[in-house]
């Protein structure tokens, strides 16, 4: 199955029954705009955390009038993401929401050992890209979460990625272990991890996928580069995991698709038990709306 865009698989849920949200520190009006249209559309049911007569007052200023009764109040930022996990933890919500505050403040509500919702050994970021030069979803990980993986990092943050993929209705997820090159280098340790994770894939230990690598970006995305290089690859010019060596070469990568290529971006941080959007705290409405409409999107 292929996923060509975020319409289409907005289209895939008109017939899901709406997941719970948790808003963390929901007196943001972007936020609270991205929410309430994921509400209309069906997608959600939101709990909103944070301070309750200013998200009231944003609400009404929006035209909206939720039920106070799914309506938390909370103090400050970390009183905030505290709240909001713990309905998490208790059952209470499918999906959290970042709203007005810090990422760092969330996610260290996240990884408490004693009170938070971590389930997994690695947390990695996926930036969902919508670009319009490119024939389907592309899934960049991590540009958001771990600085410098090793290769057992890697093996997580790719298996995350998979497992991602899997939960939206993806058979047999297509990942590139990027690099600058497309043979195994000593001057560069990320080729040897990139073949690696190939070898690991083809083993059978991530699942039904198909990992290549290493692999530059223009063999992974583009067709007529790999024909005209002669590289040979089910991945090449179709992937849709594009696994980065490094936060820096994702989290440019993820920028530069987003901003300079003009596609419309997601994000969502896994490894928890719960997905969790991460959107920067300047970022559009849209771009929240289509964030929460990839974690509904998780079965």
């Amino acid at each position: 199955m292929v996923i060509s865009g975020f319409p289409a698989l907005k289209d895939r849920l008109r017939d899901l029954p709406p997941k719970t949200a948790v808003v963390a520190a929901a007196h943001d009006e972007h936020t609270l705009q991205a929410v309430f249209a994921a509400r209309r559309d069906g997608l959600i049911r939101p709990i909103l955390v944070g301070h309750k007569e200013e998200i009231l007052s944003a609400a009404r200023r929006l035209g909206e009038e939720p039920d106070p009764s799914l309506v938390v109040d909370a103090g400050e930022d970390p009183d905030c993401a505290v709240k909001s996990v713990a309905l998490i933890r208790s059952g209470e919500g499918d999906m959290l929401i970042k709203g007005m505050l810090p990422t760092g403040t969330l996610l260290k509500a996240v990884v408490n050992k004693a009170t938070g919702i971590r389930a997994s050994e690695v947390m990695s970021h996926v930036a969902i890209l919508d670009v319009p030069s490119y024939h389907k979803l592309l899934y960049v990980t991590d540009g958001g979460m771990v600085v410098a993986p090793d290769l057992e990092q890697k093996r997580h943050i790719l298996r995350n990625a998979l497992d991602f993929c899997r939960f939206l209705g993806y058979d047999c997820p297509k990942a590139a272990a990027l690099c600058a090159v497309e043979t195994v280098s000593p001057a560069m340790p990320e080729t040897a991890d990139a073949a690696a994770l190939k070898t690991e894939g083809e083993r059978g230990d991530f699942g039904p996928c198909l990992v290549e690598g290493p692999i530059a970006l223009d063999l992974a995305t583009d067709p007529e580069a790999a024909r005209v290089k002669g590289y040979h690859s089910p991945v090449a010019g179709d992937a849709d995991i594009l696994l980065a060596p490094s936060i820096a070469a994702g989290n440019l990568l993820g920028k530069s698709l987003y901003g300079l290529a003009g596609g419309e971006m997601a994000g969502v941080v896994l490894g928890a038990k719960a997905p969790i959007t991460v959107n920067s705290r300047g970022a559009t409405a849209e771009e929240k709306y289509w964030s929460i409409l990839i974690c509904a999107a998780m079965k």
